[in-house]
């Protein structure tokens, strides 16, 4: 499976676990989770945005004024203004689930001009391994929407 049919596979599971949330729930931070549903929809859409534009020149993120909201080491708890509503967050995914096989068809094989790092243990240098990245990273935070969803009912 290539990594465009990979990113697919995990937007649709991701989707599936968030239909299957209550949006009541949304908002609940359990004992031991670190976020909630919405940040980590947010989350997975974000880093999505930005990883695709550092690995794509022309790639222009969408949303700019969420990643405050959602990127790495945020916290609805910090939150200062009103995140973004389910329903524009499950739209934008689904927006973005369409645009990624567009934007990097024809550029998997290209080599990054400036290699991303994920600390010390990972360094990306073609598109097609930041694909695969952004498809394991959505699996992670999918699953823990499942989680979240599954604890708050």
């Amino acid at each position: 499976m290539g990594a465009i049919q990979q990113a697919a596979l995990a937007r649709g599971y991701t989707l599936g676990q968030i239909k299957k949330a209550n949006e009541d729930a949304w908002d609940t931070q359990p004992e031991g989770f670190s976020n909630t549903i919405r940040w980590n929809v947010g989350h997975i859409y974000v880093s999505t945005e930005e990883f695709l534009s550092q690995a794509l020149d022309q790639y222009e993120p969408s949303h700019g004024d969420w990643f405050s909201f959602f990127k790495s080491g945020s916290s609805p708890s910090t939150w200062q203004d009103t995140p973004p509503s389910a329903e524009d967050l499950v739209v934008a995914l689904k927006e973005q689930g369409k645009r990624i096989p567009q934007v990097v068809e024809g550029q998997l094989d290209r080599v990054l001009e400036s290699p991303i790092s994920i600390g010390k243990l990972l360094t990306m240098n073609t598109v097609d391994e930041v694909l695969q990245f952004i498809a394991w990273h959505e699996g992670i935070h999918a699953g823990v929407i499942d989680g979240l969803a599954r604890i708050t009912k």
